[in-house]
């Protein structure tokens, strides 16, 4: 809420990236990245983002930064309506393929 009691409809990009802890330019980048995500734009052409789209950031800012996700990955979670079962079971599939190579390059 703000100091009169009223919460605001829309936010700027540099308070968003304030609240996010990132530069600008990586949301104008993640908002290329994932479809997701897309800030509305005021007759000035700037983005205003809403509390819906800060949401996705943050969900996006967890998997990239705090999950270690790729972007692809991220964009696969987000995808799945931000479950990581999916990608989990994929992350699970590659560490067993990579055992079994460490293995058979060892018996080589």
């Amino acid at each position: 809420m703000g100091k009169n009691g009223i919460t605001k409809l829309y936010y700027s990009i540099s308070e968003v990236a304030d609240m996010m802890e990132v530069e600008p330019h990586v949301l104008r980048y993640w908002e290329s990245e994932f479809p997701i995500l897309a800030p509305r734009k005021n007759r000035a052409g700037r983005r205003i983002y809403r509390k819906s789209d800060i949401k996705t950031l943050q969900k996006i800012h967890f998997l990239l930064k705090d999950r270690r996700y790729t972007i692809e990955g991220a964009r696969q979670v987000l995808a799945n309506g931000g479950t990581e079962d999916t990608a989990e079971v994929s992350r699970a599939e590659l560490e067993e393929i990579r055992t079994f190579l460490a293995q058979m390059l060892e018996t080589l």
